[in-house]
């Protein structure tokens, strides 16, 4: 198997003199100056694999997810211990600097064979499984290796996605609630907003905060450099009953979705899983690939985010507005989330139930239409529509949980999220009752 290597770097230049001195099947064709000239030559698809030296500390998961895209294996090498831990946390190939070149061509060799043939193990920074054949080099002979590294205290939290169609379905309520009841009940709870479209989580929760602390994590995140302090830094705290809720704010304007990358995310959900017990995620509605269409396939795609987060869930929430619109609208849109994510079971929500959009007893009006029309499976949860509550809720910034404990839509949300609330008592009365 030929394998024509395409360089960056004079440091390069000892060990590449020793590749082709062995004259195996690794071949150097292009000694490229600078990054941008090795990206246009990947692209050309001359070259399947890519050394760089010299430039390595320029390198981003994003960089790497880019030339994986082309076919092209990344392999860097590194004198700099920092350097190469960064590089280990980017789950990108690295050597130091003095690496024989035989060793250096089975690297690359390895590299290209499981980009070509991914197997069952760790996740690169660009999507494509396979074991480090670097290992032996790390940082260090006793370093950890990536998935010890991810979770030094044995903790792996679980990430939640919350769905659904366009058409307002309650997506930032229930998101915002459920990590607000489990954030009440004890847990280590983080909440995300990766709403491409309208993120609006921080307003939700009254945080006038416009630095957008998804897009930076996800900025360290694509430069190797969100550790857990980092992600509490950019994290801002919200006090629910004494209990602290972690929030990480989305992008208020619309035009800054390309912070949102797949490769800098799925980072992002890394560091999560290692600090919180639960990570919600308010996502976008759009699963749409038209991006792809573009002449440029290698422009960014504005709905990758929803997709690599549906993609990473343990469980996901697809709500739908309980009414004449909003159940035909979710049926559609769950076959084309079918389609983009297949095998995913999300747990389907209905919410807004009242009985004047469907007639008497509601939720058995909507169970048989579901039986009839419905993609199969049956109902997760029925949110009962108590706009009160809501409007209050959102009026104060907060959860349901603070403004009306009491609440219906409350408690339903908090049967959801496994916790158990005191029976309001009959009688009683509730907020916005007259």
């Amino acid at each position: 198997m030929n394998i024509p290597v395409a360089t960056v770097g004079a440091a390069t230049a000892d060990a590449l003199d020793g590749l082709e001195r062995l004259q195996g099947p690794v071949t150097v064709v292009r000694r490229c100056t600078e990054l941008t000239e090795l990206i246009a030559v990947s692209q050309s698809g001359t070259v399947r694999a890519a050394v760089v030296a010299d430039e390595a500390g320029d390198l981003t998961a994003a960089l790497a997810e880019r030339l994986a895209a082309a076919g092209v294996a990344l392999v860097a090498l590194a004198d700099d211990p920092v350097l190469r831990q960064r590089l280990d946390a980017l789950r990108i190939v690295n050597a130091p600097g003095g690496v024989h070149p035989g060793v250096l061509a089975e690297m690359i060799s390895a590299a290209v064979q499981a980009l070509e043939e991914p197997l069952d193990g760790p996740r690169t920074a660009a999507g494509n499984s396979f074991a480090d054949p670097a290992a032996s080099f790390g940082s260090g002979a006793a370093d950890p290796g990536p998935e010890e590294a991810a979770e030094p205290d044995g903790r792996r939290g679980t990430v939640t996605a919350v769905w659904g169609p366009a058409g307002a379905p309650g997506r930032t309520t229930l998101a915002v609630n459920l990590a607000a009841e489990a954030a009440a009940a004890g847990a280590e709870v983080l909440l995300i907003d990766a709403d491409t479209y309208g993120a609006s989580v921080a307003v939700s929760l009254g945080l006038l905060d416009e630095s957008a602390g998804l897009a930076q994590a996800c900025r360290l995140a694509d430069q190797g450099l969100l550790d857990d302090a980092a992600l509490r830094r950019l994290s801002t705290g919200v006090s629910l009953r004494g209990r602290r809720l972690s929030v990480l704010t989305g992008v208020i304007r619309s035009d800054r979705w390309v912070e949102l990358r797949p490769a800098a995310l799925s980072g992002v959900l890394t560091a999560a899983r290692r600090s919180a017990d639960l990570t919600v995620v308010d996502c976008g509605f759009s699963l749409e690939t038209d991006e792809e269409l573009s002449f440029d396939t290698m422009a960014p795609r504005r709905n990758a985010s929803t997709l690599l987060l549906l993609e990473a869930a343990d469980t996901v929430y697809a709500v739908g507005t309980a009414d004449s619109v909003g159940v035909p609208r979710l049926v559609r849109a769950l076959s084309d989330l079918a389609e983009a994510v297949p095998g995913l079971e999300p747990r389907v929500v209905l919410n807004k139930v009242r009985a004047s959009s469907v007639g008497r007893q509601p939720e058995s009006q909507l169970r048989g239409v579901w039986e009839r029309f419905g993609p199969g499976g049956g109902i997760t949860a029925f949110l009962p529509a108590d706009y009160a509550a809501a409007d209050a809720s959102l009026l104060s910034g907060t959860a349901l949980l603070e403004t009306a404990p009491g609440s219906p839509l409350r408690a339903a949300i908090a049967e959801l999220a496994g916790v158990q609330t005191p029976r309001r008592r009959r009688g009683a009365p509730r907020i916005g009752a007259k």
